[in-house]
This record gives structure tokens, C-alpha cells and sequence, in this order.
């Protein structure tokens, strides 16, 4: 049934899938807008940071599996993922969703499978019928024929862990939500040839509200650790010592804090929710409002000891401060910023004037919006010798031997625990 499958968007999900599906004999064709990205894994390169992900794509680029596009090419299935961020006033933004509609609209063929992966709100996989069928009258789609129609439609959110995405892709279940029952089968069919994993049907609606059901769950949890730290600090408890402690209850498991939620999905997805249903999603919201605040907080910790540390020597000035901030990921040992509390947190600190040298183990070079600003990236020996305040905003395990030679004073700033 599927001897071609084209998949949009290659980025830290579309890319892992394609060369997955490419390894399993299945011919991919790879579609993205950058050409830079088409041009690095046609030659059997890659463009992210991915464990064993760059042998994979060598291997099937090289046997001819894959191959990459700016320009969709007929298939038998078509995969999107590509981003859905937020716009003001954190309301959806579907343009990512419908540019890839229809880009691929013109190839479509009756038999043909779309698949939405990208994380959406609630109808979001409707309203990309509804733009594939405006683009191709001549078709049949799924809210006018249902079973019988040209072209099915589903809905199956991704729900993979950086760092372990490749193998996460074969093991974790799968939540199929096909627009019909012919879409879902299909759907399972076309998973089926690397998931080993269950698939498990349900329809478009709750497998979009599935996926932004367990990123809020987590958001909520982190929130409440977040929340905690705020409070511990206030009275002057070890906030990871408490947590240990609580956790040792056979029924308690709460989780650690940090420098705030970052990355494309828990940071962004319970927004979704919460636009979709603003009066009744008020735990949803209010534990988003604690995470986006964290950030503020850590740059007044930050603040504080620049402050204490200028009190020593009136004689320097702001400009003369070196803030050493340790890591720019969302998460540890990845190098996606996106979202990141920690890159948001540097950012601040040369708002401040300080000089920032920024230590990001998994990244070359800065992200190019950060060019105009006080800000270097600095290798951590350099940091740690240079800094007069350090700042440890992810716990990379770079990080980890430095634990012992950081002292327990108020010009150093640990927010997770190191």
C-alpha cells in the first residue's frame, strides 16, 4: 500500500521518521522549505544533534531510500510535521499547517494518505481538509464522503523524548485518530511497518486533545516543583533536599525544578487548551502563568548577586560583570533552544549590560538574533574562570564534574540542582 511515502517538514521529528521508514526499505521523499537543510541531507549529512541519527541518513541517503526536496513529489503518504507556535495573545498559529496543505495539494492522487503529526489544537486536522479540498476540487476528502472518499486524513501526534527520539519512534505507542474508519486503518497500516509499539485508534479530535492532554499533565507537574523552589528559597530550604525527602512517600513522585519549561511542546501546547476552552482550563493556565514567571525570578537572583558583587568594588561598573551562564537548551544535553527558559535568561542578562559568556556544549556557534549583543560563547573552563557570577541554568552532564569546585556562595546561582 505504501511503497513512497513524502514526508514535509525535517526537522527534529520529520527527519528521525523519514530516515526510520527509509531504513525499513520504504522510499521517502523528504520536503523542507530550507534549502540548506535539503542540500546537507543529500549529502548524508545532518542538520540537528540526534544520537545515531546521522548514521541512519547516511546509510539510506547512500542507498537511495531517501532523498530530499524543496518541492513535493507524488507519494502514496504524506507526513506532516512541521511547527505550530503560537501567535499574540497565545492564540494557535496554523499557517505552518496550511502552507504545507497546499504545497503538497497539487500532487495529491485518490488513495493517497495525509497524516498531521504536528502538535495542533482541537480541529486543527479538520481544517487542513478543508484547505486540501478547497485546493483540489476535483477530489473527494473525508467530511463530504467519508470511507468512500479520494484521500484520507488523520491525525497522529508524535510523543518522543530528544536524545532517545529514534528509538522512542519504534517503541512508544502510537494514538492513531483518523478522520474515518478507513483513514485509522490505513494510518495503523503505514505505522505498523516500524512501530513496534500498540497503535490505537480513536478519531482526529481526541488524538489532537490526546497529545496536548499529556504535555499540559506535565506542565502542571513541573509547575508545582517550580512553585515549590520560589517557596523553599523564601525560607531557606534545600529545595532538592524536600523534594528527596517527599518522594521517599510511596505515592508522592514530584518532579524537579528548573530555570522555567521550555522547547516546541510543553511550553506551547496548553496554551492550545487553553484558547480553546479559556474559562474552563484555569489550573492549565495558572500553571503555564508559574513556568513563564520562573525565568523573572532566576534573572533577580542574577541581579542580586551582580548587585552583591559590584557592593565589593565601587570602582567597577556594570559593563565590567561577567555573568557566566551555563547551558542554552531547553533541556539537558540536546542543542534545541527553542523555547528555551535558559537562552531567554542569557538574553536578559546582557539586557542588563554585563558581559554574558554563554557555555552550550551541544551548539558551534550562537543562534544569529543574539549577534548584536554582549553575549560569547565561551568554553566552560573559561567561563568558570572568568565570571564573577555563574548562573547553572541546565543540567547538561558536561556540567556534572564541576559540582564540587563551585563554591556555596551568593555569586552562584543554581537553579537545577547541580
Amino acid at each position: 500500500m505504501f511503497d513512497r511515502i513524502s514526508m514535509i517538514g525535517l526537522g527534529y521529528i520529520g527527519l528521525p521518521t523519514a530516515a526510520l521508514f527509509a531504513a525499513h526499505g520504504i522510499r521517502v521523499i523528504g520536503v523542507d522549505v530550507s534549502e540548506r537543510v535539503v542540500e546537507t541531507i543529500n549529502a548524508g549529512k545532518i542538520h540537528l544533534v540526534e544520537p545515531d541519527l546521522d548514521g541512519v541518513v547516511h546509510k539510506v541517503v547512500t542507498e537511495g531510500l531517501l532523498h530530499a526536496t524543496t518541492k513535493p513529489e507524488p507519494a502514496d503518504a504524506f507526513v506532516i510535521a512541521v511547527p505550530t507556535p503560537f501567535k499574540d495573545g497565545y492564540e494557535p498559529d496554523l499557517g505552518y499547517i496550511e502552507a504545507a496543505a497546499r504545497m503538497i495539494a497539487p500532487v495529491l492522487e485518490a488513495g493517497n494518505l495525509v497524516i498531521l503529526e504536528s502538535t495542533s489544537p482541537i480541529g486543527a486536522t479538520e481544517q487542513m481538509a478543508l484547505w486540501l479540498a478547497e485546493a483540489r476540487p476535483d477530489l473527494t476528502f473525508p467530511q463530504d464522503a467519508g470511507n468512500d472518499a479520494d484521500i484520507q486524513i488523520a491525525h497522529c501526534p508524535e510523543r518522543v523524548l530528544p536524545g532517545h527520539v529514534l528509538s522512542e519512534l519504534i517503541s512508544n505507542d502510537r494514538i492513531i485518530g483518523g478522520m474515518t474508519q478507513r483513514a485509522s486503518e490505513m494510518a495503523v497500516a503505514l505505522y505498523k511497518k516500524v512501530v513496534r509499539g500498540d497503535c490505537v485508534i480513536t478519531d482526529a479530535r481526541t488524538a489532537e486533545m490526546c497529545k496536548l492532554t499529556e504535555n499540559s499533565s506535565r506542565d502542571v507537574q513541573i509547575a508545582f516543583a517550580n512553585e515549590l523552589s520560589t517557596i523553599c528559597d523564601r525560607f531557606g530550604i534545600d529545595v532538592w533536599e524536600l523534594i528527596s525527602l517527599a518522594n521517599r512517600h510511596p505515592r508522592v513522585n514530584i518532579l524537579q525544578p528548573g530555570a522555567g519549561v521550555g522547547g516546541h511542546c510543553i511550553a506551547v501546547d496548553p496554551w492550545f487548551i487553553v484558547s480553546s476552552a479559556p474559562e474552563e482550563a484555569r489550573l492549565i493556565r495558572t500553571a503555564r502563568e508559574v513556568n513563564d514567571a520562573k525565568p523573572d525570578w532566576v534573572l533577580q537572583k542574577g541581579k542580586d548577586a551582580i548587585m552583591a558583587t559590584l557592593a565589593t568594588d565601587p570602582s567597577r561598573a556594570m559593563g565590567d560583570i561577567k555573568v557566566a551562564c551555563l547551558g542554552l537548551a531547553f533541556k539537558p544535553n540536546i542543542d534545541d533552544l527553542r523555547e528555551s527558559p535558559a537562552l531567554q535568561i542569557t538574553t536578559q542578562f546582557s539586557a542588563l549590560g554585563c558581559q554574558v559568556l554563554a557555555v552550550e556544549p551541544n551548539i558551534d556557534a550562537l543562534p544569529e538574533h543574539l549577534a548584536d549583543m554582549p553575549i560569547t560563547l565561551t568554553a566552560l573552563e573559561d567561563a568558570l574562570a572568568k565570571a564573577d557570577v555563574i548562573c547553572v541554568l541546565v543540567r547538561h552532564s558536561a556540567f556534572a564534574d564541576i559540582a564540587e569546585s563551585l563554591s556555596d556562595d551568593e555569586r552562584v546561582i543554581d537553579v537545577v540542582g547541580l
